[in-house]
């Protein structure tokens, strides 16, 4: 027997064998969206510690939530569709190292520089790992990564907020356990990662996929231009949740707690990510009428609650505030992706991207400067408020006004071919899902 000369294991069969199974690989990139989107989450019930320890004014906060917001945008839409070419695997093993190194730099930071290179290189890696992810899904189960990619990143920036503001309120360490926790589930994840099969066959043109592609086809410039509102609208409360709101919170109710900075948030991406389960197969128009309506009276409610001192009332309207978010950003991107030719959709997406990043980032940055240089928190929190709504309004006026040929292919299912959901809130469409919106 000796003799007998031994070669290594080449059979296929075995090989996959070592591999995860594909229900396990689908629950695991499922896992990465919430992962990330509760790690980008993380940091808002902390801003208040930050600010007390280093001395920086809002500003500063808005600053660090806008150039994360910035920072995704620019990786969706550079790397957004790299999977498709090299494969989900080392797009996803990237990104999973680029977050933990920016844990790292979380955990270890001593002033605004480090907390703004962190937040950068959260946000290069989330925009990098929602386009694999997302791909990925669909390539495992295509009904399922539908749902998944719509869920997922909702219900991640909802058990980030909260559980972060938990840890920080009751456990020892705030500044370093909660990023220490997340540190360890990015290993873990990463370890699952490795020995996940690949989904994806290389193919060429991975440099050709970095450059942008923009533009807004005859067909959808009408409908986009009346949905535009909804985007600005629902993008720009929700960087107004995670930048101001935990202060605004803070002086309502007149409490130090850092847990109720995270509990806002949390409140308003959980009751988007319902809504969009419970809305997910009803028509795009009707989705998005309802989440305008939702938004307007949500908001409306919050800064009534605000004005009032109302904690009861301030979370109910954040409720109804996330209801309109989810349902407006849904609706919206569903009623105006479909008027597309298959073609034209990675540039109709790339503008939609544009538009809701920069609607999430930049308001919140000026809202911080009228915090220090206008008229005060409350005050702005008011106009912001007030500004939602009212962009909010237009749309819902260009959605009850009449126009020819457009209103009942925004309101009427039938006219408008179904459209597989893009992943909401802090992770739009996975760039290599965009084929799939043309199946259905």
């Amino acid at each position: 027997m000796s003799s007998v000369p031994t070669f290594p294991v080449t059979d296929p069969f075995v090989r996959r064998s070592r591999r995860l199974p594909s229900g396990v690989a689908f629950y695991l990139q499922a896992s990465i969206v919430v992962a990330f989107l509760a790690a980008s989450s993380a940091p808002t019930p902390l801003y208040a510690v930050y600010q007390g320890e280093w001395g920086f004014s809002p500003i500063t906060t808005t600053v660090v939530f806008g150039v994360y917001a910035l920072a995704v945008l620019a990786a969706l839409l550079t790397v957004g569709s790299l999977s498709d070419h090299i494969g989900r695997r080392p797009v996803l093993l990237t990104a999973i190292a680029l977050q933990a190194v920016a844990m790292i730099v979380l955990t270890t930071a001593g002033g605004v520089d480090e907390l703004l290179i962190a937040r950068v290189v959260q946000g290069l890696s989330t925009g990098a790992a929602v386009g694999a992810v997302g791909a990925g899904m669909l390539d495992l189960d295509k009904v399922k990564g539908t749902l998944a990619n719509a869920v997922a990143p909702m219900t991640g920036t909802a058990t980030g907020a909260l559980a972060s503001g938990l840890l920080v309120q009751y456990l020892p360490a705030p500044t370093h356990l909660v990023y220490l926790a997340i540190l360890a589930v990015f290993v873990l994840q990463g370890v699952g990662v490795a020995l996940m099969r690949e989904t994806s066959a290389p193919k060429p043109g991975a440099l050709a996929s970095l450059r942008p592609r923009f533009g807004v086809p005859k067909a959808a410039r009408g409908p986009l231009l009346l949905a535009a509102p909804v985007l600005v609208a629902v993008w720009a409360l929700a960087g107004l949740y995670g930048s101001v709101i935990p202060a605004v919170v803070r002086s309502v109710l007149g409490s130090n707690s850092l847990l109720l900075g995270g509990l806002a948030l949390f409140v308003l991406a959980g009751s988007g990510a319902l809504t969009v389960l419970l809305l997910r197969k009803a028509a795009p128009g009707r989705v998005m009428l309802f989440g305008t309506v939702a938004l307007i009276v949500g908001v409306g409610a919050t800064l009534f609650s605000v004005d009032h001192g109302s904690a009861a009332g301030f979370f109910l309207g954040t409720a109804v505030a996330g209801a309109g978010f989810g349902g407006g950003f849904q609706g919206a991107i569903r009623t105006v992706v479909p008027l597309a030719a298959p073609h034209e959709r990675s540039g109709l997406l790339s503008t939609i991207y544009v538009v809701s990043y920069l609607a999430m980032g930049l308001p919140a940055v000026i809202g911080g400067f009228l915090v220090v240089h206008g008229g005060g928190l409350l005050p702005t929190t008011r106009e912001y408020g007030v500004a939602v709504m009212a962009l909010a309004a237009v749309a819902l006026l260009g959605l009850a006004v009449p126009r020819r040929g457009a209103r009942s292919s925004v309101l009427v299912a039938g006219n408008v071919p179904a459209v597989r959901e893009p992943a909401p809130a802090s992770a739009p469409a996975a760039p290599a899902a965009r084929a799939e919106y043309a199946e259905r």
